[in-house]
């Protein structure tokens, strides 16, 4: 099985995790992407953040907030795997060229989102954090 692996942050205000969607696709995911050759975890958080919600992350700020395989949308032989991290960012999120749209989500709306994010969004609620 092919692993597609992915740096994301988790950001969550009033108890709604924030997400994006990219244009044309369906489902909601949480921000973040793939590591260029050489990049750390926190280096992938912050190009990435910047390219997708042009917000500047904190990379002192950055703390290991799990990691989360689930089988890639439409792709049985697939895995994606997502280490999460939390983070401040300076200014607010705003979705660039390559975002159709974000969305603040709770838990009952976790049917809009990827698989990886809806397990990332129930252990969010198993843990307090999400509505």
């Amino acid at each position: 099985m092919r692993v597609i692996d992915k740096v994301a942050w988790l950001h969550i205000e009033n108890r709604r995790l924030l997400t994006a969607r990219s244009h044309g696709r369906e489902l909601f995911y949480v921000p973040g992407g793939k590591r260029e050759p050489g990049e750390s975890d926190v280096d992938t958080l912050v190009r990435e953040i910047a390219e997708e919600l042009t917000v500047v992350i904190d990379p002192a700020t950055a703390v290991p907030a799990g990691v989360f395989d689930a089988p890639a949308d439409g792709k049985s032989d697939v895995l994606v795997r997502m280490t999460c991290y939390t983070a401040d960012c300076a200014g607010a999120p705003t979705p660039s060229a390559e975002i159709a749209e974000l969305a603040w989500l709770g838990y009952h709306d976790r049917d809009r989102t990827s698989a990886a994010t809806r397990r990332i969004i129930g252990h969010l609620r198993d843990s307090g954090l999400l509505s």
